[in-house]
């Protein structure tokens, strides 16, 4: 595939090695320095693009890409409010849009996981549910799109807690995350079952930026081909 990666930090060198390992090719780089680049008919040039940003600028980036008829596989976070006008956007297009909060097959793993732990421990009222990550001091929002996740699928599943907060909780029913920004971690994740006489304790801790970057091409590879909204779901699906 000839890809195009919006966003060239850490993580977008990552993915630019993993992609030419795989045999493809990146026909566009932009990052701060050639914002100006990212145009309709330089992404034309591209098969997919493959997008890590800035909340700030990801929603502008989709519909660019929507516009210009290439998929777009993004792990940008923060931006989620406006998730109905991008998908939207993206069915009105006739596009493909490939969103994951996190692209590491072994986090995919961890949230089915999380689900499955969350529906056990909803009998059992005494043990209260609380959640940790932390992530290197350059990420800029908190708690990681990851962690929202994770707290998401918690609350569908234990109906003692009905939201989640960053801060000091307010009542037993909301479910805290403890955000932690640090050195250069790539991320770690932690939910935790306390009770009086013990706890039950789940975690997902990543070794570098290599799991996620390699998610994102196996992502960008499945786009080829299809339209509409997909997810890891539907990819972990089809590699089963």
């Amino acid at each position: 595939m000839k890809i195009a990666l919006i966003g060239y930090g850490k993580m977008g060198r990552t993915i630019e090695e993993i992609a030419i390992s795989r045999g493809h090719e990146i026909v566009l780089k932009i990052d701060v320095s050639n914002g100006a680049d990212l145009t309709e008919e330089n992404l034309k040039k591209a098969d997919v693009a493959i997008e890590f940003t800035t909340p700030d600028s990801a929603v502008d980036n989709y519909q660019l890409c929507f516009a210009a008829g290439v998929p777009v596989v993004s792990g940008t976070t923060g931006w989620l409010s406006r998730r109905n006008e991008v998908e939207n956007a993206c069915q009105e297009k006739e596009g493909c849009f490939f969103y994951a909060s996190n692209f590491s097959i072994g986090v995919n793993l961890f949230f089915d996981l999380n689900r499955k732990l969350a529906r056990m421990m909803n009998a059992f009222d005494q043990y209260n549910v609380s959640m940790t990550e932390v992530h290197h001091t350059h990420k800029l929002d908190a708690p990681s799109g990851t962690a929202i996740s994770l707290a998401e699928d918690i609350i569908r599943e234990v109906k003692r807690v009905d939201s989640w907060t960053i801060d000091e909780p307010k009542s037993i029913t909301e479910l805290p995350i403890e955000a932690i920004r640090e050195g250069e971690v790539p991320g770690i994740h932690t939910v935790k079952y306390d009770s009086e006489v013990d706890y039950i304790e789940i975690t997902h801790s990543a070794k570098s930026r290599k799991g996620f970057a390699l998610g994102a091409v196996l992502a960008a590879e499945f786009c080829q081909g299809r339209k509409g909204i997909l997810s890891m779901k539907n990819l972990l699906d089809e590699m089963a």
